[in-house]
């Protein structure tokens, strides 16, 4: 038996991924432990998990809920700008507190979360071997890849490459001051520099929720870069109730803007809008932003909830409309739903140019979400067989990548050997 230790941000599109995969290991016989501020531990207890609180007094409970209400009503630049604060200030905590708390919880490998900027720079102090999990949109930087705050499409060509360079160089100074904390600290205890941005992630192994299909064409990624498909399973969650006996059976179309860039409410108008006088029935899940007394009279009268379960909901579904977080569109894709994208922030934009380009489904950019944009690239996904074909391939493709199974069993080959694992050829 392995104990092993979870850092990732106390986010649900972060926790739900992690704790699954925690809850996978934890089955197999082995002790996992999640170390993070008190908004954590329902899921992780949901998950039925071990749970290490630290940054109590920096962020008491409740404190993500404040965080992500500034950021919800946000979007672009500016929501960016404020993550980066948030993250800062997290990273500062955890280079501060983590290191004694899994010190003295006795944990030997440690599965860091590849947005926890200080994560592996707490593995070096300790000595511990650890492994990179992608939960979002992959960060390994690469110049041929579009930034994930982007929704270039890929190009081969001389100039995309030159502009892509020139979009990591601007994201970079942006995250200064979350790279100069990583930097400080290694200095003080002793550590080997950061030379190149990819240096963080570990060389054991890296997982990825992604399967290959739905990357770009990747030409640098190390022998240890696993695709590894997505980790979602209901028995790890908190339970969400749901007024099933409300379903029409008519076609389904759920919308979820996720649980962080959820406070833009006249997003909900417009995707209700959009829906009106389609023979299907719409769903829209608040994922907390707001509650569903707050949105009474929305077109089409659509049946609103705060939180759904969807994992459920996507099995009957025949579209979801989201934000373009990964999880709902890895999540609409295990069940071979197409998708409309409107991504927000952060990596949403990476995420819709990547539903676009597997034709997977369409993506409407905020600025353009009007109602009838909106609505015929609705109408396209929800009629048109090309998009749910296309779901239906990356279906079969997630299934082949083994999801957290997978994930696990190289997981359990790291812990006991202490030696890299390589991907295998064919993928």
């Amino acid at each position: 038996m392995t104990h092993f230790g979870i850092i990732c941000p106390a986010l649900t599109g972060h926790l739900n991924p992690m704790t699954t995969l925690g809850h996978e290991l934890q089955r197999r016989g082995h002790r996992v432990t999640l170390f993070g501020i008190l908004d954590a531990r329902p899921q992780t207890l949901a998950a039925g998990l071990e749970f290490w609180a630290i940054g109590e007094a920096e962020f008491p409970g409740g404190a993500s809920a404040a965080a992500n209400t500034k950021v919800g009503e946000l979007s672009g630049l500016a929501a960016f700008k404020q993550i980066v604060t948030m993250f800062r200030r997290s990273t500062t905590m955890l280079l501060d507190e983590a290191p004694q708390a899994i010190s003295a919880a006795g944990v030997e490998v440690l599965l860091i979360d590849q947005t926890s900027s200080g994560g592996s720079t707490v593995a070096d102090f300790l000595n511990l071997p650890y492994i990179t999990v992608c939960c979002a949109l992959m960060l390994n930087l690469e110049f041929g890849i579009p930034p994930l705050n982007t929704t270039w499409s890929y190009s081969p060509a001389w100039w995309a490459k030159l502009r892509n360079k020139i979009s990591y160089q601007l994201l970079a100074r942006l995250a200064r001051p979350i790279l100069k904390t990583v930097a400080d600290r290694r200095q003080q205890w002793n550590l080997p520099p950061y030379i190149y941005p990819n240096d963080p992630n570990s060389k054991l192994a890296q997982i990825c929720q992604q399967p290959p299909e739905f990357e770009f064409p990747r030409q640098q990624l190390p022998p240890s870069f696993h695709f590894t498909g997505a980790y979602s399973r209901p028995d790890s969650r908190e339970p969400a109730s749901f007024p099933f006996e409300k379903l029409t059976g008519q076609p389904l179309i759920y919308a979820s803007m996720g649980t962080l860039q959820n406070q833009l409410s006249g997003v909900f108008e417009k995707i209700a809008q959009a829906c009106v006088g389609l023979d299907a029935q719409l769903i829209i899940a608040l994922g907390g932003g707001s509650n569903p007394a707050s949105l009474p009279n929305l077109p089409g009268s659509p049946l609103v909830v705060g939180y759904a379960p969807q994992l459920e909901l996507l099995q009957k579904a025949a579209l979801t409309i989201t934000h373009a977080g990964m999880n709902t569109a890895l999540e609409s894709l295990s069940n071979g739903v197409p998708m409309v994208a409107i991504p927000i922030a952060n990596d949403q934009p990476g995420v819709a140019a990547r539903i676009a380009w597997t034709g997977t489904g369409e993506m409407v950019s905020l600025a353009k979400s009007g109602s009838s944009r909106l609505r015929a690239a609705v109408k396209r996904v929800l009629t048109e067989d090309a998009y749910k074909q296309n779901a239906v391939r990356l279906q079969a493709a997630i299934r082949r990548a083994g999801g957290v199974s997978r994930a696990a069993d190289i997981v359990e080959q790291v812990a006991q050997t202490g030696q890299p694992v390589f991907a295998q050829k064919s993928l």
